[in-house]
């Protein structure tokens, strides 16, 4: 049984075409300063959103008929259903890779046990579509938010027996990860926070992340994993308060349990609005505190204030970005997943394929849009340039330490100065942008 017999292959097709069932942009094989595109994106599709999801809301039952039945109890069969269509899907997408979390993939499980032997049951299936595709694992992940036993968390739970099955789920999918090829591992804490701080003790619950943390890492290095171990930052939603609000947030919790040179960032767009910043703000962020890893790739709804995991469709929001990751010398061993789903009405197999030709097409143009910038060079060399003071010799001083405060005071009184302001052409480098995107 094909989901997606009546959907042809998509390749390239260039700008002229009309097919909704081609890359318009999305040239894999295309250079672009010096790399193929397909390099520069390493893309990916998520399986949660993509197979796992039935298309419910809080205010209604699921929408999507597909013949794995998402939302309903998963044997043995249907897990094989979902995974052969989903190995069909990144196939005729000629996605590169592809995203899960173990619950998305396996069947269900009446113990620890069986949640093992399930896992396992499923990734030897995974192995094979792998070696049979040459679609790669970009990263793996546990869910450790879903099942009723995480509702005041996992790695931050009051309950150590809480802490004890996260481990085993993280322990098992960091191997299965490994085992796969998997280039990064994603630690997402949905529910790393709380709901209320009446019954909360915030420095026990941030010594146990910072330990959970640390125990991740050691076995990363025991069992031999040579991918990135990535944290994916999050204000809130499901809790009131997460500890992982956003890469700076991030980054001080790294510090403080000496995680900074072992941990880096998956950013999400969604995630990033959420928090108040803007997703290129996250990138250079991450750029600046030497911890970009990867990122999900989607948007939110500007008049909706949570995560609805929209599919990205705005070039000039996304070159912006891409420029800052551009800059940043690019992915090592993340990617773009489209974190994404498509909305409840849109039931049919040929959505799930418009919506990832439309993102991948997206991020195509403005990778070409960012490339031209760098190549432009207008944007860097005014920034390099309102900073060009600092390259002087009271500069060089205050930066590398050798002048003191009343070096520095002194020199402000014997030069008399009176430095007036100079004028950040904010409204000029927007219009360049916007010549670019």
């Amino acid at each position: 049984m094909s989901y997606f017999a009546n959907i042809p292959a998509i390749s390239y097709e260039g700008t002229q075409s009309k097919s909704p069932f081609a890359y318009r942009y999305y040239d894999a094989d295309k250079l672009v300063l010096g790399k193929s595109m397909r390099d520069h994106l390493r893309w990916a599709v998520c399986y949660w959103h993509t197979f796992a999801w039935p298309g419910n809301d809080i205010f209604g039952a699921g929408t999507f008929e597909r013949p794995w039945k998402p939302g309903e109890p998963v044997t043995q069969e249907l897990a094989q259903i979902k995974l052969d269509a989903a190995f069909e899907m990144f196939s005729k997408l000629q996605a590169p890779f592809y995203c899960f979390h173990d619950v998305d993939a396996i069947a269900d499980y009446k113990n620890i046990a069986g949640y093992s032997r399930e896992l396992d049951v499923i990734a030897d299936k995974m192995a094979a579509k792998i070696e049979q595709t040459g679609v790669q694992l970009l990263w793996g992940t546990a869910n450790l938010f879903s099942h009723p036993r995480y509702a005041a968390g996992a790695a931050t739970n009051p309950n150590p027996d809480v802490f004890a099955w996260a481990a085993h789920q993280v322990r098992s999918m960091l191997e299965v990860t490994n085992r796969l090829g998997g280039a990064n591992y994603v630690l997402w804490g949905g529910r790393e926070g709380y709901d209320t701080i009446l019954n909360t003790d915030i420095g026990h619950e941030l010594d146990q992340l910072g330990r959970f943390m640390n125990m991740v890492v050691e076995h990363k290095h025991k069992i031999g994993f040579k991918g990135a171990i990535l944290i994916e930052p999050k204000p809130h939603e499901p809790t009131k308060h997460q500890y992982d609000r956003d890469t700076a947030t991030v980054y001080g919790f790294l510090k403080r349990y000496g995680l900074e040179n072992e941990v880096k960032v998956n950013i999400e767009v969604n995630h990033a609005t959420l928090a108040g910043n803007s997703f290129e703000h996250e990138i250079a962020t991450a750029n600046a505190l030497d911890i970009m890893g990867s990122i999900d790739i989607n948007r939110g709804d500007p008049q909706n204030g949570w995560d609805t995991d929209q599919f990205p469709n705005n070039v000039a929001e996304t070159t912006l970005a891409m420029y800052h990751l551009l800059e940043g010398g690019g992915f090592d061993t993340g990617g773009f997943n489209f974190d994404a789903k498509v909305r409840r009405q849109s039931v049919d197999a040929e959505d799930l394929i418009f919506a990832h030709v439309g993102g991948v097409d997206v991020l195509a143009r403005s990778l070409l849009a960012a490339a031209a910038m760098i190549e432009d060079g207008e944007l860097k060399g005014f920034v390099d340039q309102r900073y060009a003071g600092w390259r002087s010799e009271l500069g060089n001083k205050v930066m590398n330490g050798s002048a003191a405060l009343d070096e520095v005071a002194d020199y402000a009184l014997k030069s008399d100065l009176e430095p007036k302001p100079i004028s950040g052409r904010q409204e000029h480098l927007e219009n360049l942008i916007n010549r670019f995107a």
